[in-house]
Formats: structure tokens, C-alpha cells, sequence
């Protein structure tokens, strides 16, 4: 049965690009960076689904504090 883990997707998409390396292929590297930015947002996705199925829940003020670091508007 195929999986459906984004994560497990974006590894096995970025994999695919580098199998040509192995043949003296380049592999496209604006490809590469698109693969690997989908793999870090499937482990940020995995990450956030985690604390937010976590008990107790986070508060309202708690979630828009991280959707505000998301935004990038948070302070550090």
C-alpha cells in the first residue's frame, strides 16, 4: 500500500532527484531547493499537528502566538 506521510513523500521526492548523481548527472538545484523546502514544511506540519493533538491544548493566545511566528511577525 503507498503511504501518504508528507514526510515519507517529500524524502522519497528529494531522493529521486539526487539518484542521477550516481550516473554523472547534476541534478537541477532549484529542483533540489523546492524538495527540500517541502520536506522541512511536511516536518513543521508533522511538529505543529503533534503539540496541537497534545493534552491539554494550547490556549488561544498560545496558538496565535506561534501562528504569528509562522507569519513571521513574532518577536524574538
Amino acid at each position: 500500500m503507498p503511504t501518504t506521510d508528507p514526510v515519507v513523500l517529500a524524502r522519497n521526492k528529494l531522493s529521486a532527484l539526487h539518484v542521477g548523481k550516481k550516473r554523472g548527472r547534476v541534478p537541477d538545484p532549484v529542483a533540489v531547493a523546492e524538495a527540500r523546502r517541502e520536506l522541512t514544511a511536511a516536518h513543521v506540519e508533522r511538529a505543529i499537528r503533534k503539540a496541537l493533538d497534545a493534552a491539554p491544548p494550547l490556549t488561544p493566545e498560545q496558538r496565535g502566538n506561534l501562528a504569528a511566528l509562522l507569519m513571521g511577525v513574532a518577536d524574538r
